[in-house]
């Protein structure tokens, strides 16, 4: 199960690596031929743009592979990726715990020729049909560094480090048979309309996670009693605010639901290349912080998809629409009810697109120190961008927006959102924490929650009209 504890590296007195770009160019073979030493002293102007552009062909990768399905897979390739890269370059770099790895990178070699490799090599071996794109991409990588020995190092280490991932990986429970075998009963799902697909990736509720012991490590409560009142309000809520025609919503309140519609995975990442390419994070800090990231989305997808098989609660359009079904006087059936947004197949209780929210913004304000974590976040549905200072500004907005899209009760949401909290939280407890030069872990410096902002999440527990 590959469970030893990662080794500390000290950050060693080295030169960074160097800048790469993408474009179309043939494939450059690098060989570990004898060369002249390199200088010692070498200069480039933003050394992690590697990491940044091989993150964006990493989610484009995934994208156009996956086509437009509404799973938490985007999020397992990146994290993936992200672990392996984060290996590559904090090896050779320094100043961070290895991820499950003992192997250190040779000195001197190029941490940017070990991350565009990482990368590559990762997304090859999970992704075939893309050789010749990423072929390209890669050639040109290594065709921006210098040639000679520090390439080369860093080349040799970067497919060490992805293959170290590979064979982490191994048996995992990608792809397993997961049956989905609830019955149809009040309150138990079932596939929604229009397109009635049965229950997608099942198999994520099994997944082994990246950093978490177990799937359910970090399952919450289930669903309130359909006879309860907190139910009743759930699907009041939902039947005004979440309807397709003739809703309580504001035009402000619908733009924040098809805000959050798309690619939520796609949305975090290039808000967080965005956010250190600006605060000119180094090659070892952007490296860390997509891994703190993504890792920690990956394990809130396998969290969140848990509860769902789980529980196996029924979707808002099922319960509005069956309501003289569920034995509670306080709710009423709706049979024409349509939700704003198309329902993805997968049950309610938890929500996806909280969990990993609040995931992501867990790791970022425990990598960052500090609630304010100043993203830019995009939407290609809505074609605009939205800046969040505030963790809980995001939170909330994005419990908001699955109740007002109508396709997530707002107990579902909440209840994701502190799940995701609580899975980054203690990942970045057990993962990818800095080391001192002696190569002993250093101790987070103390804070209270009132200064920082990372307690229990502010998750929109209310009801309507934020």
């Amino acid at each position: 199960m590959h469970r030893e504890p990662p080794l500390p590296v000290p950050r060693r007195s080295r030169v960074r690596g160097y800048i790469c770009a993408l474009a179309a160019t043939a494939l450059v073979t690098v060989t570990a031929a004898t060369r002249p030493p390199e200088p010692d002293t070498r200069t480039t102007a933003d050394p992690a743009a590697v990491v940044r552009e091989w993150n964006a062909l990493t989610i484009d990768t995934i994208k156009t592979s996956l086509g437009p399905r509404p799973s938490g897979q985007v999020a397992i390739w990146q994290g993936f990726v992200s672990v392996a890269v984060y290996n590559a370059v904090v090896g050779i770099e320094g100043g961070y715990a290895l991820y499950k790895w003992r192997e250190r990178g040779p000195a001197r070699a190029s941490s940017a020729a070990a991350a565009a490799t990482a990368a590559h090599d990762v997304l090859l071996a999970y992704f075939p049909a893309f050789k010749e794109r990423l072929d390209t991409a890669y050639a040109d990588s290594l065709a921006a560094l210098p040639d000679g020995q520090a390439r080369d190092r860093g080349v040799h280490y970067g497919r060490r480090a992805a293959a170290r991932l590979v064979e982490l990986r191994e048996g995992d429970g990608r792809f397993a048979d997961v049956p989905f075998t609830a019955s149809p009963a009040p309150g138990v799902w079932r596939p929604t309309p229009p397109a009635f697909q049965p229950f997608i990736d099942t198999w994520l509720a099994r997944l082994r996670p990246l950093l978490l012991t177990s799937p359910q490590q970090f399952r919450p409560d289930g669903p309130p009693a359909l006879t309860s009142a907190a139910y009743a309000e759930d699907i009041q809520e939902l039947k005004v605010m979440g309807a397709k025609s003739g809703s309580g919503r504001s035009a402000q309140q619908t733009e924040t639901a098809l805000f959050f519609s798309g690619n939520l995975v796609e949305q975090v990442q290039t808000a967080v290349r965005d956010h250190a390419a600006r605060h000119r994070l180094g090659i070892a800090e952007t490296a860390r912080l997509f891994a703190a990231v993504n890792a920690s989305a990956t394990d809130a997808v396998v969290t969140a998809w848990d509860a769902k098989l789980h529980y196996a609660s029924w979707r808002p359009i099922t319960a509005i629409r069956l309501a003289d079904t569920d034995g509670n006087p306080a709710t009423t059936a709706d049979p024409a009810w349509e939700p704003l947004l198309p329902t993805p197949p997968h049950p309610d209780h938890i929500a996806g697109h909280t969990t990993v929210t609040a995931a992501v913004v867990r790791a970022l304000t425990g990598v960052l120190g500090t609630s304010r974590i100043d993203l830019r976040v995009p939407s290609e549905v809505t074609g605009t961008t939205r800046f969040y200072g505030s963790a809980d500004d995001l939170n909330r907005d994005v419990v908001d927006a699955r109740v007002w899209g109508g396709v997530h009760s707002r107990t579902a949401d909440v209840a994701g959102c502190r799940a995701g909290t609580r899975v980054a939280a203690w990942a970045l407890d057990h993962y990818f924490q800095p080391v001192a030069e002696d190569g002993t872990r250093q101790s987070p410096p103390k804070r209270t929650a009132r200064q920082d902002g990372l307690s229990e999440p502010e998750c929109g527990g209310g009801t309507g009209g934020r």
